[in-house]
């Protein structure tokens, strides 16, 4: 029990506004809360008629308390939010979410150029957006890349292209690189984007139509029928989408919460269209109320400004909060004049969005709990299997990726009980070993992974290696090297590929006693060894192929005298890539910043002699 002394500190507790943080004996910060009256707040956590579990457990580990006074409750509001930022306290509601919104970026040049964007709007052009994930923004520039020809191409590629590309050839871009259309048609096409990407898609059906019966009485008939084939697509198109009759910037948020996980759902409409939708599982401590849960979501997700950028004009909510008028002050103060409403408060096509992203919310978290309970159960498998003492919370599997001893990475992938922990994956770049050596570059892999395993790191209950007998023996090597006490040491387990690499062919080699096990292709206990391998190997893979590529892309030049790190990059961003450098004239290559005409000349007579 904590010996914090709260009838003493209540007794010199200030009455007014502010901001209080409890930290545990290690001095860690494990809740934040917020309040208009800060003494009356604070003693509701140590009443002896308390009850609730979350609150005796929080009680149970205060060391002590500090408090920050503020004028007003919504700035209360705004230094709660900074300070769960800042700590991500155990008790608190948790919204990891630190990515920005995507946007699609028609781009302010001769020939504009859309672009998946995100993060802060420096380039000028034009932004459309926000989309809930980048998964919708790259289906709409797929999209638009089928029903409009402009280019999508980086523009160091766009510069340096002195004939048609692929994308010209199949009819995804119109060449404006090349002067494959004129200036003026290419524009026509850029201002249907800009009214297609702003929901006005009747708007350009019929201009589409204008310049179809245009052409047909000029008697350009492969024009018109390209005007034609693009009237059809755009029908189907706008056939697909859902738009509402209500027009206006919306977010819509579905909420469901049961067993102690909670799911918010939401829908991103914009000027009546659906731009996508996105599903939210804040980290909630146990016996946590949905009120609680609700309104730490809501001023996390929407007093997060550096995130979200731009803000709806309103927001629908399937439940009432209770920080819901501070939060509206808060965004009001901010210059965001934004309307907080609910389910009891609205009708048609509001309630119709409601509906669909409360549905959403409910199938996203019964999905997920779905797969939670799959996870649990074949961890508890492998358990029995292995004759595992006690349940196994953390596992690592580690894999060694290279062509031919070119590049060598290792990948250390973590699964804990909920599943893959992707935050906690590490690549390893192998160096000073002979090219090719497997065995050496699991060795020095693992010697780096123990070695932060004596920094005070979490140890793993079982390393997989992902290999045979050869490359168990050389992590066992290590690991009794550097771990000499037994509670230390991780079971270690070696994953050898079956007859022909067949999925469910695999043997286990156990450590120590180098006994083989083969588990039947259908065990639960296998798919997650499988599941945990595949995702080292993918990892480790993609690790090797960015640093071949890397490679590759700069050997070439490496070589040449006066030829450093910033000219090289400097070189492939202006050019378009190694390719484009190769096939610079020396008058091209003086453009370059940094490449004077006499390191362009020994550059293009180097490049050619080799």
């Amino acid at each position: 029990m904590s010996q914090f002394d709260s009838k003493e500190f209540l007794k010199h507790c200030t009455s007014q506004a502010g901001v209080y943080r409890m930290y545990n004996q290690s001095e860690e910060v494990i809740y934040v809360g917020k309040a208009k009256n800060l003494k009356k707040r604070l003693s509701t956590y140590f009443q002896k008629t308390q009850q609730h579990p979350k609150t005796l457990a929080l009680v149970a580990n205060i060391h002590h308390i500090d408090v920050t006074v503020v004028h007003s409750e919504t700035d209360a509001l705004i230094l709660e939010n900074d300070y769960i930022k800042q700590y991500m306290p155990k008790y608190n509601v948790l919204l990891r979410d630190d990515k920005s919104y995507p946007y699609i970026f028609l781009s302010d040049h001769k020939h504009p150029r859309l672009a998946y964007h995100r993060g802060a709007k420096r380039l000028k052009g034009q932004y459309f957006g926000p989309y809930p994930n980048g998964g919708a923004v790259k289906d709409s520039l797929h999209l638009l890349q089928k029903l409009f020809p402009i280019r999508q191409c980086q523009d160091s590629y766009y510069r340096a292209r002195s004939r048609p590309c692929l994308q010209y050839q199949i009819g995804r871009c119109s060449g404006p690189c090349v002067d494959k259309i004129s200036e003026y048609d290419y524009q026509q096409q850029v201002n249907l984007v800009r009214l297609f990407l702003k929901g006005r898609n009747d708007e350009v059906i019929h201009a589409l139509i204008d310049k179809m019966e245009q052409a047909a009485n000029k008697f350009e008939y492969e024009q018109a029928a390209v005007y034609r084939d693009q009237i059809e697509s755009l029908r189907k198109v706008s056939e697909q989408q859902e738009v509402s009759k209500a027009r206006g910037d919306l977010d819509v948020i579905g909420i469901a919460y049961q067993g102690g996980m909670a799911c918010f759902h939401l829908l991103s409409i914009r000027q009546g269209k659906i731009n996508g939708s996105r599903s939210y599982f804040p980290k909630v401590p146990s016996n946590t109320e949905l009120d609680e849960v609700l309104s730490s979501f809501m001023l996390q997700f929407y007093l997060n400004t550096e995130q979200r950028i731009d803000l709806p004009s309103e927001i629908i909510v399937a439940e009432t909060f209770e920080a819901a008028h501070p939060l509206a002050q808060v965004l009001k103060d901010q210059g965001h004049n934004i309307q907080l409403r609910f389910a009891k408060d609205i009708r048609g096509d509001r309630a119709k969005f409601l509906g669909l992203a409360q549905t959403n919310a409910q199938t996203a978290l019964d999905s997920r709990m779905a797969h939670k309970a799959n996870i649990e159960q074949r961890y508890q498998l492998l358990e029995e299997v292995l004759n595992f003492e006690g349940s196994i919370q953390h596992m690592e599997c580690f894999d060694i990726s290279h062509t031919m001893g070119e590049a060598t990475v290792a990948s250390c992938v973590v699964f804990d009980r909920s599943g893959p922990k992707s935050s906690n994956y590490r690549r390893f770049n192998i160096k000073g070993i002979t090219p090719g050596d497997d065995y050496a570059a699991m060795a020095q892999v693992i010697e780096r992974r123990i070695k932060a395993l004596n920094s005070g790191q979490v140890k793993p209950d079982i390393m997989f290696i992902d290999g045979g007998l050869g490359q168990l023996k050389a992590a066992e090597a290590i690991v009794d090297k550097h771990l000499e006490d037994p509670q230390m040491r991780p079971l270690l387990i070696g994953v050898a590929k079956g007859e022909g690499r067949k999925a469910g062919l695999e043997t286990l080699i156990m450590g120590g006693s180098h006994d083989r096990v083969n588990l039947d292709s259908h065990s639960s206990a296998l798919h997650l060894i499988q599941h945990i391998r595949d995702e080292s190997h993918r990892f480790a893979i993609a690790g090797h192929r960015g640093q071949r590529q890397k490679k590759r892309m700069t050997s070439t030049l490496e070589g040449i005298p006066g030829i450093g790190p910033k000219k090289r990059k400097a070189l492939i961003q202006n050019l378009g890539g190694i390719q484009g450098v190769k096939a610079a004239s020396v008058a091209e290559l003086t453009k370059v910043p940094g490449i004077s005409k006499d390191l362009a000349q020994l550059l293009f007579d180097s490049l050619r002699d080799s």
